[in-house]
């Protein structure tokens, strides 16, 4: 762990992020921008409406899920 973050995974590769980081947070930082926007957090679906409060710690997985609805 660094001092100023700490290391997380996202979509499988290895990421430092600022410590007490949100869901929220992590969406705006990585750019994810997508309406239908689909996140795992520990292998466990994250509601929308967890995404400011849903703090992510040391060690954890996140997965940006951009669902393609397209036919």
């Amino acid at each position: 762990m660094k001092k100023d973050g700490i290391e997380i995974t996202v979509n499988g590769m290895s990421e430092i992020v600022p410590v007490g980081s949100s869901i929220a947070d992590l969406i705006r930082h990585f750019g994810e921008e997508d309406p239908h926007l689909i996140v795992e957090h520990n292998g466990q679906f994250v509601f929308v409406q967890e995404y400011a409060s849903r703090r992510v710690s040391l060690g954890d997985r996140i997965e940006f899920i951009n669902a393609d609805f397209g036919g």
